[in-house]
């Protein structure tokens, strides 16, 4: 008896890391194996302004990663500076290639930009005129 009284006195004093884990009968424990892939696994759709040419450096780091759709406002790089703006342009499109990405514009003033594991869709033809 003394033993056994021993044996559950030196149980319930330990340290709950060094407490060994035996599993009996029908135990078990539950792992939460999702929780480091959801986030990798989530695709991030990403709002981009390109001011300056300097701007596309984090564009690009970003579709490097894989991971990320970018939006990109060229408007004020547009009123700007052309030749900055078709400078950026050239540099994306050349990142997209390397990537197997794609890139495409989005109305006047935006372009659209995807990492390997999207296209994106363009109308065959001509665009439909609205009828009056």
């Amino acid at each position: 008896m003394k033993d056994f009284l021993l044996q559950l006195k030196e149980r319930f004093t330990k340290p709950v890391e060094e407490e060994e884990f035996e599993p009996q009968g029908d135990e078990y424990v539950e792992v939460n194996s999702h929780e480091g892939q959801e986030e990798k696994s989530r695709v991030l759709v990403r709002p981009f302004v390109m001011e300056e040419f300097e701007d596309i450096k984090e564009i690009l780091d970003v579709l490097r990663e894989g991971s990320t759709i970018a939006l990109i406002n060229i408007r004020p790089l547009k009123e700007k500076d052309i030749v900055e703006l078709k400078r950026a342009i050239s540099k994306l499109r050349k990142t997209c290639e390397a990537i197997e990405g794609d890139i495409a514009g989005f109305g006047e003033d935006y372009v659209v930009a995807v990492p390997y594991f999207a296209r994106i869709h363009r109308q065959q033809g001509a665009v439909a005129k609205a009828v009056n």
